[in-house]
């Protein structure tokens, strides 16, 4: 994804934070900590005209919502890998993060390749592809905020929120080794 930015979107390699499990840089493995800071450095300073990138891959999952402010009764999450002992990053922490400060004239632009991710951004509508429509996902009562301050948020998920996100093989590189679906048909 990185090189995909730099060479087919004009975005500058400075401009880029990239988090990994495989990292030997405390601050660039993918905690709970370092991701929700990765967040913030995401939007701090945004102005009109800006365009962001929020690309995750990795687990997430579905569970309980403990606050009242999902249509479904369920938050989703995605999962940093210190998340049994920290916990999961939940929609509504992502949204607070990225989308609320958006200010008018800033895109983000968030794609998830993850598990349960159809609604990982709390995003205040959501596109219905079999009924091709857009729907309400505004909180069921309350005052929930799931709206930016002016930006606007788009959001691709790899499945919906009660859907898992699938690899498979791919036989042109070799029968065992297994590729990202999602990523493969997303970035051509």
């Amino acid at each position: 994804m990185r090189e995909f930015l730099i060479l087919n979107c004009g975005f500058k390699e400075e401009n880029i934070l990239v988090l990994t499990d495989q990292e030997i840089e405390p601050e660039l493995i993918p905690t709970k900590k370092n991701i929700l800071e990765s967040l913030e450095w995401l939007v701090k300073g945004c102005q009109a005209g800006d365009s962001l990138v929020f690309y995750f891959s990795g687990h997430g999952v579905s569970q309980p919502d403990f606050d009242g402010d999902e249509r479904d009764g369920f938050s989703e999450t995605i999962c940093p890998v210190d998340f049994m002992t920290e916990g999961m990053i939940v929609d509504n922490d992502i949204n607070s993060a990225i989308v609320w400060p958006l200010k008018n004239g800033v895109t983000l632009h968030a794609i998830v390749d993850a598990c349960h991710s159809g609604t990982v951004l709390d995003l205040e509508h959501v596109y219905n592809r079999q009924e091709n429509k857009w729907e309400d996902n505004s909180p069921p009562y309350g005052n929930a905020r799931k709206h930016s301050d002016g930006g606007l948020a788009i959001s691709l998920s790899a499945c919906l929120d009660n859907q898992v996100a699938a690899d498979t093989t791919k036989p042109q590189i070799s029968a065992s080794k297994p590729f990202d679906v999602y990523k493969e048909h997303l970035i051509l």
